[in-house]
């Protein structure tokens, strides 16, 4: 290392984490160059499927993983990788009797689980920040022979009336018999990452590890493409080296403990796969066979290959703590992509002594900085409150992964494979062509969802903007660009169905991650949200044009994200030929219309040529309006004033309708629906006075009476657009705020408890369906059985609503008082009851007067243990009744939303 880039390195060390943000964003240094782009899985994916029947899950299982090389990416255990997944690193794991080298988590695929894809493995994220500076991850490994067929058999047997079969309910962490890995990464600058895994026997015997820190080059050489060429690395000195590999250069590893360098090769095992022989003399699992199967011929005995481990092997007593220190970092020059030779050996040695005290000088320093960062992004948390905001804010950013796949490519074919079966081309996933991803993203669920999720990404995004609001802004505009957008303006919805329509929350995303950067920053950027304008107009021209089929201004969409919430499935007419006309698709539309207009009113104040849309969403949303409240003796639209509740419609061939009277979050997406502009707008843009502005709308309805009450409402000087009439809130807010109903001690459900002794069923055209509570698992097979509307709490969806409560109350003020609970005799107003459902989400996570949190449920270990306890996940949903968590146990995109009210909760603590 020369004298300069030591001098760099050392000032590099003592800068803050806002200032790398500051250097990442202004292109000074490449901060977000490595990061935990990792995924968690990548077998079971659409993408790597090229069976003739698409059945991801059953032609790339979990078994084949670790033999058979993946096409578009990689996956391990809680690892890091450059931003294009060329090269990786995580920790192999064995504990002396699996029959498998623990290489990724593991978990059921959708086929195999009682409610679909569910992870077994207990893994957490414990801190990380924007620039990926600093990541602590835990690994939970049982000390005895991991179950692996028993938890395959047992869910197999179980139907989805029973739940879950866990890991922890086989008995295997009894007596503690457990190690805890603990993996943590540190930067000394943007190539050069400092590693520690520190490793506990948590039993009180004597138990074996073995510890494999692996280093591979993702796979993308053997396909067929003159541009990639096969990198390798080799044993150099007490470490390991890599060819200078494209855009990233040369990279070298040691470690700080003595132990055996192994090689391999990232290729598939065809022998064992297949039963043919293998074209390479090395295979992918060959770390597997050397350490289990004793098969020393699995290594590369020349200190060669694009796969590499230090084998490190230890018998930890009780209690014993085995910590390995490593380095990762770019050799001098080798962050650049230049190279004249890509397989040249002539390199600098790998700097010496990269451990010593200055390793864990940084390394505590990371750590500081990373409390300190935080602290500022969210100031006053009490000790819980930042544990849980720590958690939340951790696990939103080790879901950042990368993410590859050309569909084109998937469809065509690679010059060196087999052609993909023809029947493909018939499939929906043909007609995203130009799909072309090469990104990293915020998933779901990095394992349980290992893929991009369009209105999950939204709320992702939003999440994102209180703690790192660059990256807010390009995950809200990544699947609006060109190479994820399809011709017609459609945005892609997810891997499994790309063609299906999400609620179009976009226009919320742009304007709340504008509005909370502009608090947090105090400065405002009006070029990111003009960009969002752009792209989100073609969005709803698409919007418009497909799903307002009745040409009456009621749109469907199908299930618009909610899976399994009604009766029938929405997707499909009925047998008769009846069609369901969805109130949720219609406020979905009216909401996307107003945010449209919110931004198109902030961008007027810089640019009054944009004063001209304004119009056309006010015309849109008023008309939306009136199409879900109003009502003739030839039509029945939404609202139903006998049950005060907005339902779906059932349409039937011969025009005769009837209302889907099942009370569920359907009717209450009304309520999204709802701003307010001061006088001081309206005076600038008088379009905004919605009575003067359509007076010939007003005039030509045959419904003036109603549209004159409800609309162009003003009160505290401000003028209200709202779908929901001021009688209707109040009727629907006695229903949302029962705990009989809607109301639960953890949030809002998302259908109605009095299901739950008496369910609904509709019949219509000899098919009859029946709708139950079910606060927990989902009952049904319906899209996969692996979520569940019916009953459960979604932090999502009560996010919204709590905006749109805060929305009211600004308008409203004290004039708007509901009893919350009903029947309680305690009246609020509607900012007060925002806050009190907050606190009762929020409450999930937090420990509770019996020392629990409810999100873990009744298992013991999870309730009692402080070493369960307070590890913290963010499920997918959680049960209605009693918080359990549901569904994805990484689910920290949307459920991260708790951040949000984290922080709110301590901005007003006595409201």
């Amino acid at each position: 290392m020369t004298e300069a880039s030591a001098t760099a390195t050392a000032a590099d060390s003592d800068a803050s984490e806002a200032r790398r943000i500051a250097e990442r964003d202004q292109g000074l240094a490449p901060w977000d160059l490595w990061g935990s782009y990792l995924p968690d899985r990548q077998w079971g994916t659409v993408r790597e499927d090229y069976s003739a029947d698409g059945d991801a899950w059953r032609s790339f299982p979990h078994d084949q993983a670790r033999s058979r090389v993946y096409r578009w990416g990689e996956d391990g255990l809680l690892g890091l990788c450059d931003a294009e997944c060329r090269l990786c690193f995580s920790v192999a794991l064995w504990n002396g009797v699996d029959p498998i080298l623990k290489e990724r988590p593991f978990g059921l695929g959708n086929p195999e689980g009682n409610h679909g894809e569910d992870i077994k493995d207990y893994y957490f994220h414990l801190a990380n920040t924007p620039t990926h500076a600093f990541m602590r991850g835990l690994y939970r490994y049982p000390q005895r022979q991991f179950p692996y067929q028993q938890l395959l058999e047992e869910n197999g047997r179980r139907g989805r009336d029973q739940p879950e079969y866990e890991l922890i309910d086989t008995g295997i962490f009894e007596d503690d018999r457990y190690f805890d890995l603990e993996i943590t990464y540190a930067k000394a600058s943007a190539t050069d990452i400092l590693i520690r895994l520190r490793a506990v026997n948590r039993a009180r015997v004597a138990a074996p590890l073995t510890l494999l820190p692996t280093l591979w080059l993702r796979n993308t050489w053997s396909w067929g493409y003159p541009e990639e060429v096969e990198h390798r690395l080799q044993a150099s000195g007490d470490g390991l080296i890599s060819e200078a590999i494209p855009n990233l250069g040369r990279y070298g590893l040691r470690c700080g403990e003595a132990g055996r360098w192994l090689f391999t090769d990232n290729e598939t095992n065809h022998a064992r796969l297949y039963g043919k022989p293998n074209p390479t003399p090395f295979q992918k699992d060959g770390f597997h066979r050397y350490v289990i199967a004793a098969e020393t011929g699995a290594v590369n005995p020349a200190g060669s290959g694009s796969k590499a481990a230090i084998l490190l092997q230890r018998l930890l007593e009780p209690g014993e703590e085995w910590v390995v220190d490593l380095r990762l970092q770019a050799l001098d020059g080798a962050s650049s992509a230049a190279s004249s030779d890509p397989h040249s050996t002539d390199h600098d040695p790998l700097p010496p002594d990269p451990f010593g005290a200055e390793f864990s000088r940084l390394l505590n320093l990371r750590e500081q900085q990373w409390h300190d960062y935080f602290s500022q992004c969210a100031p006053g948390l009490g000790d819980d409150d930042r544990r849980i905001f720590l958690a939340a804010s951790a696990g939103l950013l080790w879901c950042k992964k990368y993410y590859g796949w050309s569909v084109l490519r998937w469809l065509e074919g690679d010059p060196t494979q087999p052609p993909p079966p023809a029947q493909r081309w018939g499939s929906a996933t043909a007609e995203w062509q130009r799909l072309h991803a090469h990104d990293v993203i915020a998933m779901p669920d990095a394992w349980e969802y290992p893929y991009f999720c369009q209105w999950d990404l939204m709320f992702h995004a939003v999440a994102f903007a209180g703690i790192d609001p660059t990256t807010a802004k390009e995950q809200c505009l990544l699947l609006r660009s060109p190479h994820y957008t399809a011709p017609n303006a459609q945005t892609p919805a997810y891997e499994w169905a790309l063609s299906d329509p999400n609620p179009p929350i976009g226009a919320w995303a742009a304007m709340r991650i504008f509005q909370i950067d502009r608090k947090n920053t105090e400065e405002a950027d009006s070029a990111f949200l003009a960009r969002s304008l752009r792209k989100l107009l073609l969005e709803y021209g698409w919007w418009a044009n497909r799903n307002d089929r009745s040409g009456d201004n009621v749109f469907d969409g199908g299930f618009l994200g909610l899976d399994n919430i009604a009766v029938f499935d929405r997707r499909f007419p009925l047998a008769d030929g009846s069609h369901i006309k969805q109130c949720d698709g219609t406020a979905w539309m009216a909401s996307l219309s107003l945010n449209l207009l919110q931004i198109a009113v902030e961008l007027s104040r810089e640019q009054p040529d944009v004063a001209d849309l304004c119009e056309r969403f006010v015309v849109d949303y008023v008309q939306l309006a009136i199409a879900l409240n109003s009502q003739d003796d030839n039509s029945v639209l939404s609202w139903d004033e006998q049950d005060g509740f907005y339902y779906d419609v059932i349409q039937r061939p011969d025009g005769s309708f009837d209302y889907l009277r099942s009370r569920s979050i359907t009717g209450l997406i009304p309520l999204l629906a709802v701003t307010s502009f001061d006088v001081e707008t309206v005076l600038r843009l008088p379009v905004l006075d919605v009575r003067n502005t359509l007076a010939w709308l007003i005039h030509e309805r045959t419904t003036p009476a109603w549209v004159a009450e409800h609309l162009g409402l003003w009160n505290n000087d401000r003028i209200l657009f709202a779908l929901v009439p001021r009688e209707r809130l109040q009727r629907i807010c006695e229903r949302l705020f029962d705990e009989d109903e809607f109301l639960s001690p953890h949030g809002i459900r998302s259908l109605s408890k009095v299901y739950g002794e008496h369910p609904y069923t509709y019949c219509e055209a000899g098919e009859s369906q029946t709708l139950a509570y079910a606060p927990a698992d989902s009952p049904v097979a319906m899209f996969g059985g692996n979520s569940n509307w019916r009953g459960p709490v979604w932090v999502p969806i009560n996010y919204l609503l709590i905006e749109a409560l805060q929305k009211f109350a600004h308008f409203y003020g004290d004039s708007f008082q509901v009893e919350f609970p009903t029947r309680s005799g305690r009246w609020l107003n509607l900012w007060q009851v925002s806050l009190e459902l907050e606190k009762r989400l929020v409450g999930l996570f937090r420990l509770g007067d019996d020392g629990a949190r409810p999100f873990w449920g009744d298992t013991p270990s999870f309730r009692n243990d402080p070493r369960w306890r307070d590890l913290i996940q963010f499920n997918e949903y959680f049960d209605g009744d009693n918080g359990r968590g549901i569904g994805a146990s990484h689910q920290t995109g949307w459920t991260a939303m708790v951040c949000k009210m984290l922080v709110q909760l301590a901005r007003y603590p006595e409201s």
